[in-house]
């Protein structure tokens, strides 16, 4: 089984020592590589694995967007995130999304009981924060979305019922989808100060979140690992069906 992961960058991801590890506790000849590919040649990369005999690909920043174009099918979970991180090259081109089962998994197993109630806040609006949004509103929990674009945050609400940001009472659990570095607001560094549990989708040398709230931040490690488990197992079962 060859497998890739696509996007730029793809140097520090941790993704294919992850997919390598799966395949040899299933004992499976196989292989996974990380493939740089940069902003508007996500459909070139993915013809040209598709071509050379690759069962699937992982799709990270910037590309899970232009992904969503180059599936025949999407997933309800890519569908209503309109973003796909991972793709089956079967007699079609199936995308999903599991960015959303990676967040809630990880979240769920440091609160060791289910979100649904929970108030939670998602800082960002791009394709992880859609994916997030979306299961999140499936498990019935309180979803707030804060960014810089008023228009984009009520887009996102509207989408997944979820309300913007609140001036008070800011949401127990924090997800931040934004990119290392990303300007906050001086409102919701102090904001961010008062939640019980913050986590950061980025992780390793990119997550840098801790450092500039001053308090713990969970990196992104047991997310990734959740949702990477998650596309390993949906490429397992589209072979099962195929």
């Amino acid at each position: 089984m060859r497998l890739a992961l696509i996007g730029d960058p793809v140097k520090h991801s941790a993704s294919p020592r992850l997919h390598r590890l799966f395949l040899e506790e299933s004992d499976i000849d196989g292989s996974y590589v990380a493939i740089r590919v940069p902003t508007g040649q996500c459909a070139a990369a993915m013809g040209r694995l598709r071509a050379d005999g690759y069962a699937g690909c992982n799709v990270t920043f910037p590309l899970k967007e232009e992904a969503v174009g180059r599936c025949d099918v999407l997933t309800d979970e890519a569908s209503r995130a309109q973003a796909v991180n991972t793709v089956f090259f079967g007699a079609k081109t199936i995308g999903t999304n599991t960015d959303g089962i990676g967040a809630r998994t990880a979240v769920e197993a440091l609160l060791e009981e289910p979100v649904a109630l929970k108030r939670i806040g998602v800082l960002g609006y791009g394709a992880t924060a859609r994916a997030i949004l979306a299961e999140l509103h499936d498990n019935d929990a309180y979803t707030f979305v804060w960014g810089r674009d008023p228009e984009r945050v009520g887009e996102a609400c509207r989408r997944f019922e979820a309300s913007p940001w609140p001036a008070q009472n800011p949401p127990e659990i924090v997800l931040s989808t934004l990119p290392p570095g990303a300007s906050l607001s001086h409102d919701l560094v102090a904001s961010l100060k008062k939640p019980d549990l913050i986590m950061d989708a980025n992780y390793g040398p990119r997550a840098v979140l801790a450092r500039v709230l001053g308090r713990e931040v969970i990196p992104g490690d047991a997310m990734l690992e959740a949702q990477a488990r998650a596309s390993f197992d949906f490429w397992l079962a589209q072979f099962e069906v195929s």
